[in-house]
């Protein structure tokens, strides 16, 4: 428990100092001062956290769709203990047994021939690794001209030099050109709002990735060194694609000898309720990218885990492929993440992930009914996503200079929630440990924000 009295007296200064020293992810310190910001997290545990003044939150975000098997897991925190305690960091040249173990691990639990992981600190450096393996390992098996990239519009796949280009251009990466070469784009397959007007799952999915043939072609099969996607796009508020979509995709690439990524970042260990995504649809990717759910956020781990036909290429003492990270595969992380999986395993999240993520579907599906600023609801498991919209009919969202998203995030925080909306939705992503009654003390509060907002611009 917080001893806000202790406290007390260190918010002033801990504020000014956040204010005048820190650069947070995603906000500016002039209007987080204006807003008596910004909020200092102390202590959580489950799906709720408490801040330095003694208030909890529900963290609906899950952190960043991160902290899968919850706050405050003990199991964890002594397996960290533990291992600093007997080796902090290992020699060069050497490795470490958590990190096997690990490996092992991945191996087992991944699907199909994944079999040889490649450990990074992050989500982005897993998928700016996943990018140099597919191009390395097209000249090493004498397709020098592959270099091209294909990736869907409105992806996310991380925030580095390289990866910050997948997914399209947009304001926020004008300040960072030119666009990396090699950068081409497909569409996202989400039905409510195809590129190519299919008017149910599968028609749009059989479309979209028909467009994935015609762009392979169109640049020529001997430029395009691979494909990357999110199995289901949190970017996109939760975009499923119709199930003829990654089958498709899976056929196409193999015809064609490009290499199939999946970003399972976000919807890796069981956050759309399997343990990764692509098992919704039987398919094998060549390269699987992981990341936040591998340690709960615990600590900070990702990996590049290759089919062995993949990591083949590179063996041999001439076809090593050249990275070196210092924390890539850091033995303390590797021990969370152990420990993170055995929990996750052992407490069956990825269940409870497939029959809270329907549930709460089911909640999102009755809200739209009530609220006509919801224009769609989605998901799978506890990736889940609304999308706001002005006309329902028209599907025209509103403008970034209509408020919607300040007044949205505003609501949110009146009823204890963290839980931040754009001006396109919400994107919903609790810890898989959530229970029946969380969801449904979280979805009354948003759909209470909800009606606040509503009858807030009824009154304009």
């Amino acid at each position: 428990m917080v001893d806000t009295k202790k406290v007390a007296g260190d918010i002033t200064d801990l504020r000014a100092a956040a204010l005048n020293h820190l650069w947070m992810h995603n906000r500016d310190w002039v209007k987080t001062g204006e807003e008596g910001g910004p909020d200092i997290v102390v202590e959580a545990k489950g799906i709720e956290v408490t801040d330095l003044e003694g208030k909890t939150w529900i963290d609906v975000n899950g952190g960043y769709n991160s902290v899968n098997a919850g706050y405050g897991r003990i199991e964890i925190a002594e397996s960290v203990r533990d291992q600093m305690l007997r080796l902090q960091y290992f020699p060069q040249g050497t490795t470490t047994e958590p990190l096997v173990r690990l490996s092992e691990k991945l191996a087992s639990i991944a699907p199909g021939n994944l079999r040889r992981t490649w450990p990074v600190s992050g989500g982005s450096e897993a998928n700016e690794t996943a990018l140099k393996i597919a191009r390395s390992y097209q000249k090493r098996v004498g397709e020098k001209g592959r270099y091209k990239v294909i990736s869907r519009k409105g992806s996310y796949h991380g925030a580095t030099g390289g990866v910050m280009w997948l997914g399209g251009g947009g304001s926020t990466r004008s300040d960072y050109e030119p666009v990396m070469p090699g950068m081409v784009y497909g569409p996202q397959p989400n039905t409510y709002r195809c590129e190519f007007g299919g008017q149910t799952p599968d028609e749009c999915a059989a479309l979209c990735a028909q467009s994935i043939e015609d762009l392979i072609l169109f640049h020529g099969p001997d430029t395009v060194a691979a494909l990357i996607a999110e199995p289901v796009s949190a970017s996109s508020l939760a975009a499923v694609p119709g199930d003829p979509y990654w089958p498709m995709i899976r056929e196409i690439c193999t015809r064609y000898g490009v290499l199939l990524i999946a970003d399972e970042v976000i919807t890796g260990f069981g956050r759309t309720g399997k343990m990764f995504a692509v098992e919704h649809w039987e398919v094998v990717p060549d390269l699987m990218t992981v990341a936040k759910g591998i340690t709960s956020s615990y600590l900070p781990l990702a990996a590049t885990i290759c089919t062995n036909h993949v990591a083949d290429a590179f063996a041999g003492e001439q076809n090593v492929f050249r990275q070196a990270l210092t924390f890539g595969g850091h033995p303390v992380c590797a021990s969370a993440a152990l420990s993170n999986i055995e929990i996750i395993e052992s407490e069956q999240l990825v269940k409870n992930s497939a029959v809270m993520g329907e549930y709460f579907l089911n909640k999102l599906k009755e809200m739209k009914e009530v609220h006509p600023i919801i224009g769609d609801v989605r998901g799978l498991g506890l990736l889940l996503g609304i999308e706001i919209v002005k006309d329902r009919k028209s599907k025209e969202n509103f403008s970034t200079d209509s408020g919607i998203a300040e007044m949205l995030n505003k609501a949110f925080r009146s009823h204890g929630l963290i839980l931040f909306a754009s001006d396109k939705g919400v994107s919903i992503g609790p810890p898989l440990c959530i229970q029946k009654n969380e969801v449904d003390f979280i979805s009354e509060a948003i759909s209470k924000s909800i009606a606040s907002v509503e009858e807030e611009f009824s009154s304009f």
